[in-house]
């Protein structure tokens, strides 16, 4: 039940057209039994009319007439109770999906590193997609069979009270057996839907790194991993399958028993004069009519149970609390943002007991530039993620303009920061609407002149297409110097405060480093700027140098500083920065 409620909740909005397909729901449920009065009374004239006169012929007319606007009636309301539902479940399953991808934009950094793609985007459509055939298919289809089922029965009670009763007993049978799959076909699907979002994650997984599996000859070794995970997915989707079909087949095989002994009883009451032929006739219409509803009750019965299987991993998605989602309407913004950044004895582990900082402190003043220097895995990426949260530190505080960073709105943060990763994303589409990302509703000047200042303009340019021209996904079609070069203008768009740059020039040639350097210059200038380098003609530049080692600060100063000091920096000048000299 508490399942079925938030499954409600996206239903409710749409009450009215609920309201009206479920109102035509009951009336074509009504017309369905409703037939089978009119067609009694049309046997009834066929068997007691021993001489077919004018005044037996009219009824006879009258009577067929009737029953072919009966049917025109029933199927006209079949079309709006279908149309109407298939509208209700539609837009509900619109709203979940919107829901539900709006709670994975808003989760944090290091809910991905926890969760694989795959299985987020197996929850987003498949079991969305299962969810969605099962609101009309299955819940509002449950429900019309079961009013069907008790509209009939209520009729057969009057024609022949016994044979109903023999028909009552069976039920509680049907109910049982129900009972015992449902419980099995519902655990069987939620293995269904964990194994197709493990195919997900494969083929995810191996088509964004094709590159990578075709430089290491991988194609046959990651056809096996797939076709691994597929036949887990076969054992899967089959014993589900067995399921279902072993419930709709004892399921009809005690409908067509019962079916058969109402036959036989009613058959030999026909015999006996205690029953008219065109009752029994009638009573057989009907239950015609009863075994299409518990036939299919069974199968909806696995449409449920799978839905609910899909449902149960959705809602445990939508449940996970987002960070941003969560955090104080009243978060502060600042009138103006001078830049000022300040990290306070900050502590972070992306893992409990295994810290990855520790105690670093330090000042950034407006307009300055500070260089991140230290060997692989020392610790500064996760301090450029801290600042736009990204990840929350386990111990101390980061300030920006002296507000804690935690206070501030977190859309109002980060529109305040600019970040020029070392692997440049851009999306598929015009390289127009890429460097349009820093802000939407730049106008064309604005968009020029930031590829101007980013170095981009002239590349561009000599584009067939210029800014029209289509880049493939990740950027593909452009060298790395030009996509570094486009985020470099989406950063100059959309004009922040504050500037990350994670080792932007460290995977070029020198060519593109001096066009992308000279953007960076540009961008950087006025700017409280955080720059974690490998290259030594960024280092140089920088007001103040802090060397990290181990998740510590070992080391602060200037270049010149550094050297006279002889430490690690030093170090780090003759292993890795001296050639760049």
């Amino acid at each position: 039940m508490p399942l079925l409620k938030k499954i409600y909740r996206y239903i409710v909005p749409y009450k009215t057209q609920l309201t009206l397909g479920v109102l035509a729901m009951l009336i074509h449920s009504f017309l369905t039994v409703f037939v089978v009065k009119v067609f009694k009374d049309l046997m009834d004239i066929v068997i007691t009319t021993l001489e077919p006169g004018p005044q037996g012929l009219k009824r006879l007319t009258l009577l067929s007439l009737f029953l072919i606007s009966t049917y025109f009636l029933k199927e006209l309301f079949y079309y709006w109770q279908r149309f109407l539902l298939a509208y209700v479940s539609q837009k509900a399953i619109r709203d979940l999906r919107n829901d539900l991808y709006y709670h994975l934009q808003n989760m944090s950094l290091s809910f991905y590193n926890k969760n694989k793609t795959g299985e987020l985007l197996s929850r987003v459509t498949n079991d969305v997609g299962v969810l969605q055939g099962a609101i009309v298919d299955g819940a509002l289809g449950i429900f019309y069979e079961f009013v069907t089922l008790l509209g009939a029965l209520i009729y057969l009670f009057i024609l022949d009270y016994r044979l109903t009763l023999f028909v009552i007993t069976v039920l509680p049978l049907i109910a049982y057996v129900l009972k015992f799959f449902n419980q099995k076909i519902r655990k069987a699907s939620r293995k269904v839907q964990v194994k197709l979002a493990d195919v997900s994650q494969v083929l995810e997984e191996t088509l964004s790194s094709i590159k990578v599996v075709k430089s290491f000859v991988r194609e046959e070794y990651e056809f096996e991993r797939f076709s691994e995970e597929n036949d887990e997915n076969f054992r899967a989707k089959v014993r589900s399958e067995q399921y279902g079909a072993s419930l709709t087949s004892i399921i009809e095989f005690i409908t067509a028993f019962s079916f058969t002994s109402i036959l036989w009883y009613g058959g030999y009451q026909v015999m006996k004069g205690y029953l008219e032929a065109a009752e029994l006739i009638a009573f057989f219409a009907l239950l015609l009519t009863i075994m299409s509803p518990i036939s299919s009750l069974s199968k909806l019965s696995t449409t449920i149970q799978r839905a609910l299987a899909a449902a149960e991993r959705i809602f445990e998605l939508i449940e996970i609390n987002s960070p941003k989602l969560v955090e104080e309407k009243k978060a502060k913004r600042l009138d103006k943002v001078e830049g000022r950044l300040e990290f306070q004895d900050i502590s972070f582990a992306y893992n409990k007991g295994e810290e990855v900082l520790n105690g670093i402190s330090f000042t950034i003043e407006p307009g300055q530039i500070l260089a991140l220097v230290g060997p692989s895995g020392a610790g500064k990426t996760t301090i450029a993620d801290l600042i736009p949260r990204f990840y929350h530190p386990t111990a101390g505080q980061i300030l920006l303009d002296g507000t804690e960073i935690s206070e501030l709105n977190l859309d109002f943060l980060r529109s305040q920061i600019g970040i020029v990763p070392q692997e440049t994303v851009l999306f598929s589409g015009t390289l127009r609407n890429n460097i349009r990302y820093g802000k939407l509703d730049a106008t064309e000047e604005e968009i020029i002149a930031a590829a101007t200042a980013a170095n981009a303009h002239d590349f561009i340019s000599s584009f067939p297409q210029g800014y029209d021209t289509i880049v493939g996904e990740r950027g593909v079609g452009l060298s790395g110097g030009q996509r570094q070069r486009v985020a470099i203008a989406r950063a100059i768009l959309k004009h922040p405060r504050l500037l990350i740059l994670d080792e932007a020039t460290s995977a070029l040639d020198t060519e593109s480093e001096i066009l992308v350097q000279e953007a960076l210059n540009r961008l950087m200038k006025n700017r409280t700027t955080l720059v974690i380098a490998h290259r030594l003609s960024t280092i140089k530049n920088a007001d103040k140098i802090i060397v990290l080692a181990q998740g510590r600060i070992v080391e602060t100063g200037t270049h010149d500083q550094l050297m006279a000091k002889g430490g690690l920096y030093y170090s780090l000048y003759k292993t890795s920065f001296k050639k760049d000299e």
